[in-house]
């Protein structure tokens, strides 16, 4: 069952910069030079960005001499897709039962 945690964190994913940002920490761990890179933004735009995804608990840091490089946390997305994977199922047999609340 999808909760108040799903939605709060399907609306940070929600973003299409942030969903470019956990793509590309899904493939590897990266600092800020390197999103900026990547990603064509500014800097400070990708900060905020960072901090709204580590503040969600999507991502996490590793601070490395001058750099801080970011990892993403895949446990917070599997539970999402957990939570869909259950909706779907959910509505799979909605939909075999045929169940429809009836009109008034």
């Amino acid at each position: 069952m999808m909760t108040s945690v799903d939605a709060d964190l399907i609306r940070v994913l929600g973003d299409p910069l942030r969903l470019r940002i956990v793509t590309l920490l899904a493939r590897e761990t990266l600092c800020t030079t390197h999103l900026v890179e990547e990603t064509g933004a500014k800097q400070t735009n990708l900060s905020n960005h960072l901090r709204v995804l580590r503040e969600a608990g999507v991502v996490e840091t590793e601070p490395c001499g001058r750099f801080t490089y970011y990892r993403l946390k895949p446990d917070v997305i599997e539970q999402l897709a957990d939570g869909f994977a259950a909706l779907a199922q959910t509505a799979r047999l909605t939909a075999e039962a045929n169940f429809k609340r009836s009109c008034p």
